[in-house]
């Protein structure tokens, strides 16, 4: 089929590549517009735009999708199909009908579920077991357009939003080849989407990550694990702010009274420190610290970072 292919970031690359491989003539590849990024502020192409090249394709970056001369630029090319993953604009009416067979939509989530910018990261967050991937036909709404075909993926007990995404964008590669090819043969179904049982996925920003020690350890597990690898989960100590890579929520902890029995700590305190690991109290459970980053430094093993800095019993993290 000929293709004009949309898409901006990693996990769309994937998608790119695979359509290549099975044969397809991807004609044209729209990607957002170039940003600076690093101290030197140097023009970085989308990891979309640096695959095309890299296969040839000619590479268009339009600020607006939706204004007239991009909708007349992309009729030039007389595509079959258009195929949109994480292109990060929203697609107006006129080039989701521009094609014979529309456009078709790879998103990462089990369609109705997790409608939304942030599927994978929320998925982790509120504790799925499985997620996966829906292939559908687009249409004007964000998301709610007709399914075509889904596959599923297991969210393991130690999954991070960056391990999910990789999976995620494997198996959506594969599944909107196989889709094409349905839709080429004409043994394509097509299914109208419910209501969502779920939250719309809105988009992550940095105060997400922010850790209410109040709620339960394994609650801040799920959110430690789906903000890596961005963008992170974090707390404060010694007027520092202390990103939380990895963690691992424990059975309910307490600390002894002096006379009679067990007292819980307030939420935030440290517990007890090992060799490398601590503890910290939650509002229900504990958390253990099992990887952790300070302003200036790498990311490192607790037990590194116990080495050059001195956690005690008693010390309490902060929300801020």
């Amino acid at each position: 089929m000929k293709i004009i292919f949309m898409g901006t970031p990693d996990f769309s690359v994937g998608t790119l590549e695979a359509l290549v491989e099975a044969g397809h003539e991807v004609c044209l590849v729209v990607s957002q517009p170039d940003k600076p990024k690093g101290r030197g502020k140097e023009m970085q192409p989308t990891p979309v735009k640096e695959a095309a090249i890299k296969h040839g394709i000619p590479v268009y970056q339009p600020k607006k999708i939706r204004d007239p001369e991009c909708v007349e630029e992309l009729r030039k090319y007389n595509a079959d199909v258009m195929v949109v993953v994480a292109f990060g604009q929203i697609i107006p009416k006129e080039i989701l009908e521009m094609t014979p067979y529309g456009c078709i939509n790879v998103h990462a989530s089990l369609l109705p579920k997790y409608r939304g910018a942030a599927p994978i990261q929320w998925s982790i967050i509120n504790g799925e077991e499985v997620t996966g991937v829906t292939t559908m036909q687009m249409n004007e709404g964000l998301d709610t357009g007709d399914m075509i075909q889904k596959v599923e993926v297991p969210i393991t007990e130690d999954e991070t939003g960056e391990s999910l995404h990789d999976k995620l964008a494997e198996a959506g590669a594969k599944l909107c080849v196989e889709t094409l090819k349905a839709i080429e043969d004409h043994t394509a179904t097509f299914e109208k989407q419910g209501e969502s049982p779920t939250e719309y996925a809105r988009m992550l920003d940095k105060k997400l990550g922010n850790i209410d020690w109040n709620t339960s350890a394994v609650q801040i597990e799920r959110l430690v694990r789906g903000l890596n690898s961005w963008p992170s989960a974090y707390t404060h100590w010694d007027k520092k702010v202390v990103k939380i890579w990895r963690a691992k929520a424990e059975a309910d902890g307490t600390v002894k009274a002096e006379a009679d029995g067990t007292v819980k700590a307030e939420p935030g305190t440290v517990l007890s420190v090992e060799k490398d690991s601590f503890t910290v109290q939650t509002g229900d459970g504990v958390l253990r610290v099992l990887e952790l980053q300070i302003p200036g430094k790498k990311r490192m093993d607790t037990g590194a970072f116990l080495r050059g800095y001195t956690i005690e019993s008693g010390v309490k993290f902060t929300q801020e």
